[in-house]
């Protein structure tokens, strides 16, 4: 094989990577819709109370995903998309934690209460 065949060969090669690697992919709408829906559950159960940086995190991680998606940067949109699920999720985990330990607590006072009622009433 000649020396200009080779390089033709091998810049062809180069430019069908290149337009592989540049080609675009589709918009993240579904992973959008998933990382809504875990902000909106995160709210619903109470992460603003017991977990507010990490709705916040997944709150701005999420609109930045939606300038992205705005942009047609739809590979940032989905990174974003996906961090902000992660945080949502986590809110929501850290939101239920907090209303576990606060039932645990509020459980362990009427224990209490109820055995100082019982001590006194003994005779």
């Amino acid at each position: 094989m000649s020396t200009a065949r080779r390089l033709w060969t091998y810049a062809t090669l180069c430019s069908a990577g290149l337009l592989a690697a540049c080609a675009s992919m589709p918009p993240p709408t579904e992973q959008m819709a998933v990382s809504t829906a875990a902000l909106t559950n995160a709210n619903a159960a109470g992460a603003g109370q017991w977990a507010p940086m990490e709705l916040r995190s997944a709150q701005d991680k999420l609109d930045r995903a939606r300038l992205a998606m705005n942009d047609k940067n739809y590979e940032q949109a989905l990174w974003l998309a996906q961090d902000a699920q992660v945080q949502a999720q986590l809110a929501e985990k850290k939101a239920g934690a907090g209303k576990a330990g606060k039932a645990a607590d509020e459980l362990r006072e009427a224990s209490r209460v109820l055995s100082e009622e019982l001590r006194r009433k003994k005779p």
